[in-house]
């Protein structure tokens, strides 16, 4: 279980460093789909919620903000919420 917190800590720190400009959108989305055990000890749809915002954090990053129909803070911002969640989720299952 503490692996998985681990891996969710390591996503948290990657969140910040994407959104401080020193990880690129390509190299968080790929260590986010990375997290294979993590995605795995969570609920289904929360690898189908993390997928689909990264698919539309990757779309963003391919337009200026203003061509772009997806907000990258509010995308910022619903990673932050799926992060949260995850967080109860693994708090709630046995042996966490």
């Amino acid at each position: 279980m503490n692996d998985l917190f681990s891996e969710l800590q390591t996503l948290a720190q990657d969140m910040h460093a994407l959104k401080s400009g020193s990880l690129s959108v390509a190299a968080f989305s790929q260590q986010a789909r990375a997290q294979q055990a993590l995605l795995q000890a969570l609920p289904e749809k929360f690898s189908v919620v993390l997928h689909g915002l990264l698919d539309r954090l990757e779309s963003s990053a391919l337009f200026a903000e203003e061509s772009c129909s997806f907000s990258q803070q509010d995308l910022f911002d619903s990673l932050q919420m799926w992060l949260d969640k995850a967080k109860l989720a693994l708090d709630r299952q046995p042996g966490a």
